[in-house]
């Protein structure tokens, strides 16, 4: 990793940093991507077997990798090259999207092969998250880092929003063929922009010492004594583990809504354009004060908006309490992340986000299996209801459990 930038001059804008933008590209056409091939894998998945169960194996298969590979994952990042390690796990997750092209050219009757395709897939993913989140403070100056979080997670919003609804109609055109070839082509075009990358504010990769498991749980131990980080990774965790209906979205889709594939990439699409237009407002506005309380407003807002979605029988309404439910999101890991980023030394943001994507892989992919079991045994609305409930009582809770992270005031308070 290069050395530290020691230049006293003022910091250029955050849009004209040598290599952000390469870095922006790159990583839009990668989320672009993975939005493309979830969409189309949940869809296939469901239409081979009409099974919400098999749904919920979707999200499993990602999930049991990424638990084991996460926190070795974050002290390799600590370790070694981050570009290097972000290149790998794209090629990996390309090589994916290769195998599911060639399944959907074969027709596939049985999901089995693809659950052994995506359990690749959450290896690589494993190394993906922390790493990104690792780079990221690399690339600009400390100075611009929560401008750059912002923009960053608008942009990406850009594929989460197109990346479903591009997904849907590929999907409707020919398949999951075209799409998965799609998927190919984008993780090809981020390959070749990262190298483009100059990673100027790392400081010089250290020697670890301690055993292994030392290494590993470094993160663990760091986030433990910060209650006020601890309490707002575990809050969202617990918060879209419980609340979120993103597995559902094709059940609905498909059966209380009656809206086609089109219809699904559209309500996904939604989530992310209430995060998009979130993060445009946060990127210029930013939080400066009551950051704790604003926190947890915007879960307690996630909550309401899934209750929304779970009894709403209208396309219209059900597409509106995912842009509110997508908003709220927003300023949840908008929170997070520069809370994280800011407390955290640079030679343990790999270990330390690692933990964080441990978290945010727990609450999605653990999410997923929770509402699809659920729906399996209670049927789709029921599911949708208790989680949306559920979310509420944690945020009740955590208000109680973390005062600390209730009473943040600025993002500084966390260091």
């Amino acid at each position: 990793m290069s050395s530290s930038d020691s230049s006293t001059a003022p910091p250029l804008p955050i849009y004209r940093q040598s290599g952000f933008l390469s870095f922006l590209l790159a990583r839009l056409g990668a989320v672009f991507a993975m939005q493309i091939q979830a969409i189309v894998v949940a869809w296939q998945v469901y239409d081979i077997t009409r099974d919400a169960m098999s749904l919920a194996y979707v999200g499993l298969a990602q999930f049991i990798p990424m638990v084991i590979l996460l926190l070795p994952a974050g002290d390799v990042v600590d370790r070694f090259s981050r570009k290097r390690i972000l290149m790998l796990s794209w090629a990996v997750q390309g090589l994916c999207s290769a195998l599911l092209l060639s399944l959907a050219l074969h027709s596939p009757q049985n999901v089995t092969p693809i659950y052994l395709v995506l359990a690749l897939f959450g290896c690589a993913r494993a190394f993906t998250g922390p790493t990104l989140q690792s780079l990221l403070p690399n690339i600009v100056p400390r100075a611009q880092l929560a401008n750059a979080i912002a923009l960053n997670s608008s942009i990406m919003k850009v594929a989460v929003i197109g990346g479903p609804l591009l997904g849907g109609i590929l999907y409707g055109l020919g398949g999951g063929s075209l799409a998965y070839a799609v998927c190919l082509g984008c993780f090809l075009f981020a390959l070749v922009l990262l190298p483009l990358v100059p990673v100027r504010y790392a400081e010089k990769a250290k020697v670890l010492e301690g055993t292994a498991w030392q290494r590993f749980s470094a993160g663990i131990v760091y986030i433990r004594r910060q209650p006020i980080i601890l309490g707002a990774i575990s809050l969202d965790l617990f918060a879209v583990l419980l609340g979120g209906v993103v597995a559902l979205l094709p059940i609905y889709a498909q059966e209380v809504l009656q809206v086609g594939s089109e219809g699904l990439g559209a309500l996904r699409s939604a989530i992310a354009v209430g995060a998009l237009l979130m993060g445009l407002y946060l990127g210029v506005k930013g939080i400066t004060r009551r950051a704790g309380h604003v926190m947890f407003a915007a879960v307690a807002i996630f909550g309401v908006a899934n209750l929304v979605f779970a009894l709403s029988h209208l396309f219209w309404l059900s597409m509106l309490a995912m842009l509110v439910a997508g908003a709220a999101d927003m300023v949840s890991v908008y929170v997070r992340t520069t809370l994280i980023q800011l407390a955290t030394p640079d030679a343990m943001r790999g270990r330390v986000n690692a933990v964080n994507m441990l978290f945010i892989g727990s609450s999605n992919e653990l999410g997923e299996f929770r509402a699809g079991s659920m729906a399996s045994a209670f049927g789709v609305v029921p599911a949708a209801l208790i989680g949306g409930v559920g979310t509420l009582a944690v945020v009740g809770a955590w208000v109680k459990l973390f005062p600390t992270l209730r009473r943040v005031d600025r993002f500084d308070d966390a260091r």
